[in-house]
């Protein structure tokens, strides 16, 4: 189809709460969906909503490599296959919730730790309109946390509950050498 611009953190339609697909099997939604994969493969991305691409839809779609989900998760993780999720309701399982950072398309050249839940149920609708009911753990978590956050509106900086921890892409490692230098040196103190 085509490679659509990603709206940027100040855009209204990333501020608002998307629209209830009503007919998931429609043409119009297999050619949003056709969009959105053009424009995240374009842009290298584990996933997308609708409003990102200016289209206040509440689609999600993501793929996360088996590679990337070892290295977030551990080895024995698994990836997660290309999923499209329309009208998608999150439920949490536990009550655990753990730090993990985050980028977004939406705010590009930023990274912060973000709290989300480590044990979800994922629920919508899939292209043909059957239902998708899944549970999530970790990264996959995250990432479906993440992209569903999109629709209603959220960016992840507002989910941060300490902004010092939102840097640059580039001062990450710089960041991460100086936690571990406060850290070494707080052993040394005590």
């Amino acid at each position: 189809m085509a490679v659509k611009d990603i709206l940027k953190m100040g855009n209204p339609v990333l501020r608002k709460i998307a629209d209830t697909v009503e007919t998931p099997g429609s043409p119009e939604i297999a050619a949003l969906v056709a969009d959105m994969y053009d424009s995240l493969h374009d842009v290298g991305g584990v996933g997308l909503a609708a409003p990102q691409i200016g289209i206040s839809q509440a689609v999600v779609i993501f793929e996360v490599p088996e590679a990337r989900v070892q290295a977030e998760d551990g080895l024995d993780a698994r990836g997660v296959a290309s999923t499209v999720l329309i009208n998608p309701v999150i439920e949490p399982l536990s009550d655990d919730v753990s730090l993990g950072w985050e980028g977004c398309l939406s705010v590009p050249g930023l990274r912060g730790l973000v709290p989300r839940y480590t044990h979800i149920r994922y629920r919508g609708l899939g292209m043909d309109g059957g239902a998708v009911d899944v549970e999530a753990r970790g990264f996959h978590a995250r990432v479906v946390q993440h992209e569903c956050d999109h629709l209603l509106g959220i960016l992840y900086p507002e989910r941060m509950t300490d902004m010092r921890l939102l840097v640059y892409e580039s001062e990450v490692q710089a960041f991460l050498a100086g936690l571990r230098e406060a850290a070494d040196e707080d052993m040394r103190v005590t």
